[in-house]
């Protein structure tokens, strides 16, 4: 078999063959197949697009190019919950502890965060003592005493996955959905659950900025997972503001420790429990959504999902008293409000330049050697829809300097004030194929 001739098969517009896939990926992770072919074939893939079969076998090709994580030696069904990144997106520290307070097994695999987006391990490390780092076997062992565990991504785990990203991203290629669904079910199915729940979100701070491409990824990665023989299911929720009010990481745990307490922002709870009711079905402990909704609202109510995030931070190390205690979590030096200009209505909050603020800020990495300050971010004290007096915060600054002009500039410059109200919708679809 010859690389080219795969190349210019998919240039003119033909499928390739599993076979021809296993070729290309195997022979480009040893190292055989150089960089400035498979960029030609990647480009071939952007504009020719690819059919189901291929995304599947692309899909399977790359997620056994390296470790897999074994989890059959966990009892129950293992369902997990994947998000495509946002801002705010507290979403995993709120449903772990919520689901395994259902006793359903959370064996999770997270990673850091880049750009405008947070990552989940970056949020646990901001207690102080919680380890991400758990062995292979500490790990399963946690999930089966425990009910839950949270990791860092392994190192081998799909290992082809990382070096075709790093070509797309300097081959303009990043945008081709059937590459980005491959990319994304290569890792979840890797990481070992029996079923997959997908929260695709869709708006400015969203991988895909518009619904028509958020229902085409949804829909590709559905069908990987269901055709790869794990049931899968996708949300399309709302990503055009952050979600919840608070973007940083302390400040997340403490919003999410809230928000197991029943006293979290409303979008927030809303979503948790239309993710959390889905992965509960999934994993036979109710029959329909609306008895899982409230089992879920129950062990909210009763205390024990918040008694749950205890556990897990207990397990991995971490200071649980944080829970009863936020004031603990880190605090920046300076607090510092950002006051509307005018009143109105909130018609709009950026999401993806709010991010980029707190990374700023010092909460985000613009490349992934920087380090990040737990403490720093924004508190959002209104969201779209609300209605804001001249002179009333905003939001507040989290910060270590007070120096802060051009921040506040950015901020301003990224939040709407308009003399009529608009509804913001926060899920759009529910795609099951």
């Amino acid at each position: 078999m010859r690389f080219v001739d795969i190349i210019e098969k998919k240039r003119d517009g033909h499928a390739l063959t599993t076979d021809e896939i296993q070729f290309f990926i195997t022979n480009y992770t040893n190292g055989t197949i150089p960089d400035y072919q498979v960029s030609a074939l990647l480009m071939a893939i952007y504009y020719q697009g690819m059919t189901s079969k291929e995304c599947a076998d692309l899909t399977s090709a790359m997620m056994y190019s390296g470790d897999t994580v074994d989890l059959s030696s966990i009892k129950g069904i293992k369902v997990d919950k994947h998000s495509t990144g946002g801002v705010g997106d507290t979403t995993t520290l709120v449903l772990a502890p919520l689901v395994a307070a259902l006793d359903v097994p959370v064996a999770k695999m997270s990673g850091r965060g880049l750009g405008h987006t947070g990552g989940t391990t970056d949020k646990f490390e901001s207690i102080a003592g919680f380890k991400i780092e758990l062995s292979k076997q500490d790990f399963i062992n946690q999930v089966n005493t425990k009910g839950l565990a949270v990791i860092g991504q392994s190192g081998n785990l799909t290992p082809a996955d990382k070096k075709l990203y790093s070509l797309r991203d300097v081959t303009g290629t990043v945008n081709s959905i059937p590459l980005i669904a491959s990319s994304i079910m290569s890792k979840k199915l890797a990481a070992g659950a029996d079923a997959i729940v997908l929260d695709v979100k869709t708006g400015d701070g969203a991988l895909m900025k518009n619904m028509v491409d958020s229902e085409k990824l949804a829909h590709e990665m559905v069908n990987i997972g269901n055709q790869i023989g794990r049931r899968t299911m996708a949300i399309i929720s709302d990503m055009s503001q952050p979600l919840g009010f608070a973007i940083g990481n302390a400040l997340e745990i403490k919003e999410a420790i809230d928000t197991l307490k029943g006293k979290g922002p409303a979008d927030l709870t809303e979503l948790v429990l239309t993710l959390g009711s889905q992965m509960i079905v999934l994993a036979n402990k109710a029959k329909t959504l609306e008895k899982a909704r409230a089992k879920l609202q129950e062990v909210i109510k009763n205390g024990k999902a918040i008694e749950k995030f205890k556990t897990l931070i207990e397990a991995q190390g971490g200071d649980s008293s944080v829970v009863d205690h936020p004031e603990k979590l880190a605090s920046a030096p300076y607090q510092i409000a950002l006051p509307a200009q005018k009143s109105g209505y909130i018609t709009k909050i950026i999401a993806d330049q709010i991010g980029i603020v707190a990374m700023q800020l010092g909460a985000g990495r613009a490349t992934k050697d920087d380090i990040i300050d737990p403490a720093v971010g924004i508190v959002l004290h209104k969201k779209v829809g609300d209605k804001v007096d001249e002179g009333e915060a905003l939001l507040m600054i989290h910060a270590n300097t007070d120096k802060l002009d051009a921040i506040k500039q950015k901020l301003y410059d990224n939040i709407i004030v308009s003399d009529s109200a608009s509804e913001p919708q926060l899920i759009y679809k529910v795609i099951t194929e």
